[in-house]
Parts: structure tokens; sequence; C-alpha cells
């Protein structure tokens, strides 16, 4: 991808080979590549993303639980740990952990990508995270490779649960934006540049606050038009 800022104000941007477009203002909303994207426009965006792996099961007995299940939430992180969530469909979600993952989009642990691996490697952030959390992120990944881990983890909440009741189910990844120093961004984290609107960070709930959300998203794109 290639953005392009000219003296006029527009944005070519092409996407892809063969492509490109012409905005007065961009909004970027780019989720895992959102720091990447910013630094293609010329803007700092004070953040880098580090993205975590969350790895979910499966209740195989759904009936055991009829709401949902949280823990009490650490205020050092920005992980609510392993809870229980029913859905609209009866079914009942186990999870996430978090452990980094070895790519923007490393869904398994077979997903590596040196390149992008080297940029979170390279942050300052993530050694500074590491220091500090590393017997929290310890604990993350003996659940990631050990479901006996995993189910004792569960069992605090749901004492009933065995073994044979996780299954296995797809896994997601975070994009956690992470400052220079460690910190772990919990909110909702929007940054303006000349002509553009970085979204930067997005947790939960973002989306049930969607239309709250992109209501101010727009509102500032619409003055930056309006200044023009």
């Amino acid at each position: 991808m290639r953005v392009d800022r000219r003296p006029s104000g527009a944005w070519p941007c092409s996407p892809r080979p063969g492509t490109s477009y012409a905005r007065a203002s961009l909004v970027n909303c780019a989720g895992l590549y959102c720091d990447e994207v910013a630094r293609l426009t010329g803007d700092d965006p004070g953040v880098r993303i580090v993205p975590f792996r969350g790895e979910y099961y499966e209740l195989a007995r759904p009936e055991l639980v009829r709401g949902l299940v949280y823990p009490v939430p650490d205020p050092a992180f920005p992980f609510l740990g392993v809870h229980l969530t029913r859905g609209i469909d009866g079914g009942v979600h186990i999870g996430p952990n978090a452990v980094p993952a070895l790519a923007r989009e490393g869904y398994d642990w077979g997903v590596v990508r040196p390149r992008e691996l080297a940029g979170t490697v390279a942050w300052p952030g993530s050694w500074a995270i590491a220091r500090r959390h590393w017997r929290y992120g310890a604990g993350e990944l003996r659940r990631s490779v050990s479901k006996g881990a995993f189910l004792e983890a569960v069992r605090r909440l749901l004492p009933g649960v065995e073994a044979g009741d996780l299954v296995r189910a797809p896994a997601g990844v975070r994009a956690q934006a992470v400052l220079r120093d460690g910190t772990l961004v919990d909110d909702f984290l929007i940054r303006e540049g000349a002509r553009a609107v970085h979204v930067l960070n997005a947790p939960s709930p973002a989306a049930t606050a969607s239309l709250p959300i992109g209501r101010e998203i727009g509102r500032r794109a619409l003055a930056m038009l309006g200044s023009l």
C-alpha cells in the first residue's frame, strides 16, 4: 500500500497495484495495521500495535452456563482473562487468554512473519511489557500450550467443567496499542494528523459502541473538510 500527501491536501492512495484513489481527508481504521498506515501518511502515531492472540474453547455442555460468567478484572491489564460468554445461538465460548502473536495476523503458533515480528521486538514498549509483566505472561503462555492449565483457569469460575467439555475454537488477534514506555493503552485512542484521522485503539466495547464512535470520527473528518 502507498499513501502520498500533496500540497493541495489530497491523499492519493494505492491500496493495491493498478488502483488509486484521491481524497481530501483520510480516515485510518486499519486495525492491526493502523500504526503502519499512520506512518505512511507521514504522521507519528506515538504507539506501536503489538498483536496479542486470544485463544478460545467452546463448551460442549452449554447447559452448564445460563448467562455471562466473568472474573473480577485486574485494572493493571486491558485483558479480562478467561471468562464464559453465552451467545445468542445458545453456545458458550470460553476464553480468551492473551499471548504474543508472531505476526499481525498470527492466528496460531505456526504463523510467523519475520518482518512484523522484528518490528514488535524492536519497539521499546515490548521489552518494557516483558520486564514488568513476565509472570503474568508466563501464565498466559502456559494456558496456551496446556489444555490442563486452561481447564484449571476455567474451573475457578465453573467447578463442574471437565476436560472433555472444552472443544478448541478459532482464535482472534487483538490489535493492542502499546506506548514507548510499555503502557498498554486500555481506552479508545483517536489521533489527528494533517488531513487524517487515525483510530489507533478500539477496545471492547468497540462493537457495541460503534455508532457513537462512528459519529465522533465523522465529526472530525467533516471538520477537516470544512477547513479546506
